[in-house]
């Protein structure tokens, strides 16, 4: 399965527009689904959930169908929604289903008393040329503006690809021989997100990286040990760490442990 979702880092694009209308079947949906159960979480004892509905149950207006995540409420469920979620959005790539990471969405669908409602997915079927031909013609932050040090830039330089779900990009890395330390930039910038949602979409863009790094370290044969950090009081415009990850030893490429 990783090396499935690292190869389609450079197939997938978040779809703003669908310009082509080929219709999801139920037997597709169910297989969403059943993928869905078989994806790793960051943290294993949160309970999540999805629902597929009509995006007419919904404020999107993009794709034919939403994708609705729900997550019970503890310590880095944010972190681990955007982790889980962006091996969902890869995987669906492999099945030619665009995406849309969907922010601004709304719904009044609820799962059970367990769960909440975090985050939608916009999805629709599409045509293979749709996707992305050229990753690196994509415009996202430069290797400066996101990872300092020169060990792993093979790393650095494919995940800085990775979806931000508002765009925002806030994040940093401190790459040393035997350790990479990840970070999460606190700053002003929020684009048209309301100022109260930016560190709620933050948290979540921190998983989706989280996710890229480790398929991309999984890729090269690193074998890692993990650590996660909470939310600390900290002035706008520094930077909090967020995970640190330890290199224990390094197997042969694309055959490492997998995600």
């Amino acid at each position: 399965m990783n090396e499935l979702l690292y190869s389609m880092i450079f197939k997938r694009k978040s779809f703003h527009v669908f310009k082509s209308y080929l219709p999801l079947l139920p037997e597709d949906l169910a297989e969403i689904e059943k993928a869905f159960n078989q994806f790793i979480p960051l943290i294993r004892n949160i309970k999540v959930k999805i629902q597929i509905v009509s995006k007419n149950e919904t404020t999107c207006k993009r794709g034919e169908y939403c994708i609705l995540l729900y997550s019970e409420i503890k310590e880095h469920y944010l972190k681990n929604i955007g982790y889980i979620g962006a091996q969902l959005d890869l995987w669906l790539a492999s099945h030619n289903i665009g995406v849309c990471w969907y922010g601004a969405g709304k719904t009044e669908r609820q799962y059970d008393g367990t769960c909440k409602f975090v985050i939608m997915l916009a999805i629709q079927k599409v045509s293979e040329n749709h996707f992305r031909k050229d990753m690196f013609r994509s415009k996202r932050k430069t290797l400066s503006e996101i990872w300092e040090g020169e060990a792993y830039q093979e790393i650095a330089n494919i995940v800085r690809f990775a979806p931000s779900a508002c765009n925002l990009q806030p994040w940093f890395i401190v790459s040393e021989e035997k350790q990479l330390n990840v970070y999460k930039i606190i700053n002003t910038k929020r684009g048209i997100m309301p100022a109260e949602k930016v560190d709620y979409y933050r948290e979540i863009d921190i998983g989706i990286f989280l996710c890229y790094l480790e398929i991309c370290m999984k890729h090269e044969g690193l074998v890692f040990q993990k650590e996660l950090y909470g939310d600390s009081n900290i002035r706008s415009g520094e930077r909090q760490l967020c995970a640190n990850y330890k290199i224990l030893k390094t197997w042969q490429k694309g055959i490492g442990e997998q995600i």
